[in-house]
């Protein structure tokens, strides 16, 4: 056995596919097709795709560390097992899925996993965005749910998110403990697989009524923060990219719903089409996904463009700026103009609730807190991943409090104002956003010119994010050594005196450990580090506050090269 490398480990696994991965032929082919390429045996064979908070992820196709029928049935296999073990089993699985490749394929595998093993399955007979899941889990009072979504990644990709009986995302001690299970399952030898049509015949497997879609719109509109006397000017005319995913459907009916008629949908971005065409990277992030939208926008002289990413959990809008141009706003500044708008709509019209809260991720904007501090507000602030958010809306529903929340968002797009779900909602994030712009425009203030007037009462706000990529093992120690270095003190990062450093790996403010470290800087700046949970890098978090957009411009360059100072 000693003489037995890795690589004879890898292609014995290589070789074990071949024989028994018949059921899709898709697959087959592409195991037929590696027959000799050992660096693509081995790059699709040398681990098991990782299991984690936030699922499985990967490119699709064959083998061990890809997406495909056999590691979604494993997995699927390893989360019935934990199911039945918290006694679940009648509570049930709610299953969504999105438009990427073979979603639909991966979401019936799994349903037919879980009613193999016994346990009530709910499934949305089309495809969903991610927030119908998170509500549909807690409608439902299931014990789990899973959504079949490689959120904003490229095409190649798909994965499987799963949720617990809150409405969360797992949990890291949940996340563990299913792994374990997983680990345990043969891949071929150990998966109980029942027969889809069948189990819908005998409602071991039940869609899930349209009713359960119609209030999670009506919720989305219940967030609505405009009083009886407010006006709204709901002929805006808005361009709206789903980009190919999950939000045409929720997101037309809710705007709909609510009295905004004059929608105009980028046509070859409109229908599910999981090879996203017209936008390879599909994140409204991302300058070029949103490069068509703007063109609409131009042609149309629309007030405001906004896209969903394919789950439809993440917003990015561009408005007009003061010389008419379209300009995308950041994560951050949508959820400030946000934060602002929901304080002085709920305080003006006598619905803001005693000791409210709103909670953001530590990478968000600190601008964020002294805009809740001059309502009144206190922050909390959690974790990156919104689950983190939503964990936090529980803790209050558990005190009898969650009236108290009254919005969380992060930096990378994801918002939320209500509890009706447990994770960020792009279909409330348009909703808002829509009512936003329509109340102000019949004030005659457009969104830019809000946002500047905000930058002149807390003073002008640059966030960026900076990567540093370390491959392999030696990268790894590298990293490890970087954030000890860190730990050791800082004094001045770009000319600015540290003030006091927060080291999240002890577990601060009753939040779980992690390997984190946000530095204070004088003049309400600060530095976030954090090595990524998924790649190989360092990513650096910096926040600057000064009077005017060029000054912040010039601190963050100089922040910035002293981080590379460090990382050198």
């Amino acid at each position: 056995m000693s003489g037995i490398t890795v690589m004879d480990m890898i292609q014995q696994e290589y070789e074990h596919w071949l024989e028994h991965a018949v059921e899709d032929p898709d697959i087959a082919k592409e195991l037929r097709e590696m027959a000799g390429d050992d660096a693509k045996i081995e790059d699709a064979f040398y681990r098991n795709l990782e299991f984690g908070t936030g699922g499985l992820r990967g490119v699709i196709g064959a083998g061990t560390n890809r997406m495909n029928v056999y590691t979604v049935a494993k997995a699927s296999q390893g989360l019935a097992e934990y199911v039945k073990k918290m006694g679940g089993s009648k509570a049930g699985v709610a299953i969504s899925y999105d438009s990427r490749i073979k979603s639909d394929i991966f979401a019936r595998v799994a349903a037919q996993v879980f009613s193999g093993n016994g346990i009530q399955v709910y499934i949305y007979d089309e495809l969903m965005p991610t927030p119908c899941l998170s509500f549909a889990v807690r409608k439902l009072g299931c014990a789990a749910g899973i959504m079949i979504t490689a959120s904003h990644n490229p095409s190649k990709y798909n994965g499987y998110k799963v949720y617990g009986s809150d409405g969360c995302q797992i949990t890291t001690e949940a996340a563990s403990e299913i792994l374990g299970m997983i680990d345990a399952v043969d891949i071929f030898e150990d998966v109980s697989k029942g027969d889809f049509n069948k189990a819908v015949d005998c409602g071991l497997i039940r869609w899930i009524e349209p009713e359960v879609v119609t209030d999670f719109v009506d919720c989305v509109k219940q967030q609505s923060v405009l009083g009886p006397q407010d006006r709204a000017d709901r002929d805006v005319a808005i361009i709206y990219s789903p980009l190919n995913g999950t939000g045409l459907k929720t997101v037309l009916r809710t705007l709909r719903e609510s009295g905004f008629t004059n929608i105009k949908v980028v046509k070859e971005q409109e229908q599910p089409d999981g090879y996203f065409p017209t936008c390879p990277y599909p994140n409204p992030e991302i300058q070029e996904a949103m490069d068509l939208g703007i063109q609409y926008a131009k042609r149309y002289d629309a007030d405001l463009l906004l896209a969903t990413d394919p789950d439809c959990d993440r917003v990015g809008i561009a408005v007009k700026d003061g010389d008419g141009r379209h300009i995308l706003l950041s994560g951050n500044e949508t959820g400030m103009l946000l934060l602002d708008y929901i304080c002085a709509r709920r305080i003006a019209n006598g619905t803001m609730p005693d000791h409210p809260i709103m909670v953001k991720t530590i990478v968000t904007i600190d601008m964020a807190e002294r805009i809740a501090a001059h309502y009144g507000v206190k922050t909390k602030n959690v974790l990156t991943g919104f689950k983190f958010i939503g964990e936090q809306i529980g803790l209050l529903e558990k005190e009898g409090q969650s009236q108290r929340y009254i919005f969380g968002f992060e930096e990378s797009y994801g918002y939320l104002s209500g509890s009706y779900v447990r994770d960020k909602d792009a279909v409330n994030g348009v909703y808002l956003i829509c009512e936003m712009f329509a109340y102000y425009k019949a004030l005659g203030i457009n969104l830019w010119e809000k946002l500047q007037e905000l930058y002149q009462i807390y003073g002008y706000y640059l966030n960026t994010l900076h990567s540093f990529t370390f491959e392999g093992a030696v990268g790894f120690q590298k990293m490890k050594g970087i954030m000890a270095s860190l730990r050791k003190g800082v004094e001045v990062i770009g000319g600015k005196k540290v003030l006091n450093c927060l080291d999240y790996s002890q577990g601060l403010d009753g939040l779980p450990k992690s390997d984190v470290l946000k530095f204070e800087l004088e003049d309400h700046c600060s530095v976030v580090v954090r090595p990524s949970g998924t790649e190989p890098k360092m990513k650096v978090y910096i926040s600057v506050s000064a009077e005017e957009r060029e000054a912040a411009s010039r601190i963050e360059r100089e922040m910035q090269e002293s981080m590379k100072g460090f990382f050198e």
